[in-house]
C-alpha cells in the first residue's frame, strides 16, 4: 500500500508540474533563451580560435537552425527555405501536435553549434540546466520529447546544408605569396600564412556569386612620391605616429583580433578575443534587451545579421585576394622607417577593402531593418578584454567608427575602409531589400 500511495503522489507531483501551452509559454517565451544560447556559442568560438570568416559561417547556419525551428510558432515570419542559395524547404511541425518552439530552437542551435566547433563539451552543462528549465516550466513530457526531436532535424537539415557550401573542398588549399614587391606579403610578429584565400569560392547566401558587389578599383601600387598610392602610405604613417587617446581608444575597441601574437623577448605568447562577428552579435543581443524585443524579433535580428555578415566576408574576400593590396607595415618598414609599428597586429590577408569596414556598413543594414534605425545604444561587449565602453547614435554611426578605428590602428589606407564601407553598405540595402523573414 506504501508503494501504491507514493507512486500515486509521484503521479499527482508531475500532473500539478504538466502546464498547457498558455500556462508554459510564459516562461519559455523568453527571448533570454536564443541571447544565451548564442552568448554560449560565442564562447566556444573564442576559445576554438575560429577566424572571422569561419565565425560567420558558424553564426550563420547556427541563427538559420534557430530561426527555422522558432517560427513555426508565429504565423507572422517566413521560412528561408527557397530563399537563400540551395536551402530547400525546411522540415515541418506535425500537423494538430504542439510543440514548444522555443525549445525546439535551441536544441536546432546547439545541433549546429556541436557540429561546427571543435571543443563540444563546453555545452553539456548549458544544455543541461537549459533543457531542465523548460521541464520546470511544464512544458508536458511528449510536448518536450516532440520539441527536442524537432529540433534535432532543423539542426541535421541545416547541417546538410552547410556540407554543400564549398567549405570542406577549400580545407588544405594553399596560398603562394607574390614576392613582387607590390603586392601583399605576411606581417610580423606572426609572419601568419594568408587567412582563407579561397573564401570567395565559398556559396553565399543571397548574393549571387562573390563579385556582386566590388569595391570602387584599388588605388595602384606605386614608387612615385606623388601618387596617390604613397599619399595614402604617408597618411597612415603620420596618424599613428600622431594618435590621440581618443583615436588609440576607437582602435583598440574594434580590434577584434581573435589571436593576438605578444612577443616579449623571447617569449611568445597569445591572447584570445571576440572576433567582428562575435562583436556585432552581440551588439543585437544588447539591442535587442533594450528594446525589449521578444523571441521572434530577437531571433530575426540575429539571423539577419548572421547572414548579412557571411555574405559580407565572402564579398570581401573576393576582392582583397583579387587585388592583394600591400599593407601599410610592409611599405613603410621597406621606404620609410624600418622600426615603425602600426598600432594594432597587421591581420594575415590582403589590405583591400577592409573587413570591419565592409561587414559592418553590411550588419548596420540588417541590424536597422530589424529592430530600427537610429536606435541610440551603449556598448559594454569587450569590457571584459579591456576594450572599453562606447556609445553610438545608432548602429550605422557605430560602423562607421568601427571603420575608421582601423586607419587608427595602422592597418589599413583610408581608400580600403571608406570603399569597404561603401560596398559592405551596398551589399547591406540588397539583402535588406531580397531577404524576407516577416510575411507582407
Amino acid at each position: 500500500m506504501k508503494k501504491i500511495a507514493f507512486l500515486l503522489a509521484v503521479m499527482v507531483f508531475a500532473a500539478c508540474k504538466t502546464k498547457d501551452s498558455n500556462e508554459y509559454s510564459k516562461v519559455t517565451n523568453d527571448p533570454r533563451f536564443i541571447h544565451d544560447a548564442y552568448q554560449k556559442l560565442t564562447d566556444v568560438i573564442i576559445h576554438d580560435i575560429f577566424s572571422p570568416p569561419v565565425t560567420a559561417r558558424i553564426y550563420s547556419y547556427a541563427t538559420i537552425a534557430g530561426y527555422e525551428a522558432l517560427i513555426p510558432g508565429n504565423a507572422e515570419y517566413q521560412s528561408l527555405g527557397g530563399q537563400l542559395n540551395g536551402l530547400a524547404e525546411a522540415p515541418k511541425p506535425e500537423a494538430g501536435k504542439e510543440y514548444c518552439y522555443p525549445l525546439a530552437s535551441v536544441k536546432a542551435i546547439m545541433t549546429v553549434a556541436r557540429s561546427l566547433t571543435f571543443t563540444v563539451e563546453k555545452y553539456d552543462e548549458y544544455e543541461k540546466t537549459t533543457y531542465q528549465k523548460f521541464k520546470d516550466a511544464g512544458v508536458p513530457s511528449d510536448v518536450y520529447d516532440r520539441s527536442m526531436a524537432f529540433g534535432e532535424a532543423i539542426g541535421n537539415y541545416v547541417i546538410d546544408y552547410s556540407k554543400k557550401d564549398n567549405y570542406l573542398q577549400t580545407r588544405g588549399l594553399r596560398y603562394t605569396v607574390k614576392n613582387t614587391g607590390d603586392k601583399w606579403v605576411p606581417t610580423p610578429p606572426q609572419y601568419g600564412d594568408a587567412l582563407e584565400p579561397y573564401w570567395s569560392t565559398i556559396r553565399p547566401f543571397v548574393m549571387d556569386s562573390s563579385g556582386q558587389f566590388p569595391p570602387f578599383p584599388v588605388i595602384p601600387y606605386s614608387k612615385d612620391p606623388n601618387s596617390e598610392f604613397r599619399k595614402e602610405v604617408k597618411a597612415v604613417y603620420e596618424t599613428v605616429k600622431n594618435l590621440t587617446q581618443e583615436q588609440k581608444d576607437i582602435a583598440w575597441f574594434w580590434d577584434d583580433n581573435p589571436f593576438v601574437m605578444n612577443v616579449q623577448g623571447h617569449v611568445m605568447f597569445a591572447n584570445k578575443k571576440m572576433t567582428p562577428g562575435g562583436h556585432w552579435m552581440a551588439i543585437v543581443r544588447t539591442i535587442s534587451k533594450q528594446q525589449k524585443a521578444d523571441i521572434y524579433q530577437s531571433a530575426e535580428a540575429y539571423t539577419r545579421t548572421a547572414i548579412s555578415m557571411f555574405d559580407s566576408f565572402i564579398s570581401c574576400w573576393h576582392e582583397k585576394f583579387r587585388s592583394e593590396k600591400i599593407r601599410p607595415e610592409t611599405v613603410i618598414n621597406a621606404d620609410i622607417d624600418p622600426k615603425w609599428m602600426p598600432y594594432l597586429q597587421t591581420p594575415p590577408f590582403p589590405e583591400y577593402p577592409s573587413g570591419h569596414s565592409h561587414a559592418s556598413a553590411t550588419i548596420a543594414e540588417a541590424i536597422s531593418q530589424s529592430l530600427g534605425e537610429n536606435i541610440p545604444f551603449t556598448d559594454s561587449t569587450e569590457f571584459i578584454y579591456d576594450h572599453g565602453v562606447r556609445s553610438f547614435k545608432s548602429v550605422r554611426d557605430a560602423a562607421a567608427e568601427a571603420s575608421i578605428s582601423r586607419v587608427y590602428g595602422g592597418i589599413h589606407y583610408l581608400s580600403g575602409c571608406n570603399e569597404g564601407a561603401k560596398a559592405g553598405k551596398r551589399l547591406g540595402e540588397y539583402i535588406s531589400a531580397n531577404l524576407v523573414t516577416k510575411k507582407k
